[in-house]
């Protein structure tokens, strides 16, 4: 008879039958937290993220690279010089109506300058005595015996305002006939020769 004693006992939780030696934890060893084998990446992901490999860290005090479109020396080419355009045209034909309202304007505005440059030259010849002594030379010319004469009294401050505006109106009339008779010829030439050339440019 065998003695049951003598052979080792299976034991229940491991496989084969063979029992594993029992081993007792240290005492103030730190035990380890158990982590699942998906939950390790996204820990690290969570936490912080890996810098791209294309990334360049930030240096302080330069300006960001410029992105997509812009070449890497970061100029811009400037744009193209515009091509000044040119228009050559003719003068063919100058409207008369238009040609005596302006040369009448003009030759009123002419008139106005007239008699305003007349009375302003009589009182500057006035002031500097030019009168008095164009007066005592006609005197000593014609004798003390002939009588004093006055230039004054023949050409006053009246008389030659009136006679600057009568001057002024022939001008008026004569100017703004002609300005439009021109008119007319110029349209009377340029139907023969075609008219005056002008050309136009950009500034």
């Amino acid at each position: 008879m065998s003695n049951s004693d003598s052979y080792p006992k299976p034991s229940s939780g491991a496989a084969g039958g063979v029992r594993q030696p029992a081993t007792a934890p240290r005492v103030g060893a730190p035990t380890r937290p158990q982590q699942r084998p998906g939950m390790s990446g996204a820990a690290t992901g969570a936490g912080q993220r890996p810098p791209a490999p294309s990334q360049r860290p930030a240096v302080p005090g330069q300006r960001p690279a410029a992105s997509g479109g812009q070449a890497a020396s970061g100029l811009v080419k400037p744009a193209p010089k515009a091509k000044v355009r040119r228009a050559k045209l003719l003068v063919s034909k100058v409207d008369p109506w238009s040609v005596l309202k302006m040369a009448f304007l003009l030759s009123v505005a002419l008139g106005i300058v007239t008699v305003v440059a007349a009375i302003v030259l009589w009182t500057v010849l006035d002031l500097t005595g030019i009168f008095d002594q164009v007066d005592s030379l006609l005197g000593t010319l014609a004798g003390s015996e002939s009588g004093g004469f006055e230039l004054k009294k023949v050409a006053s401050l009246g008389q030659v305002a009136s006679f600057a505006t009568i001057i002024a109106v022939i001008n008026v009339v004569l100017l703004t006939a002609l300005s439009m008779l021109s008119a007319v010829l110029y349209n009377i030439a340029a139907t023969l020769v075609g008219g005056i050339g002008v050309t136009l440019t950009d500034d």
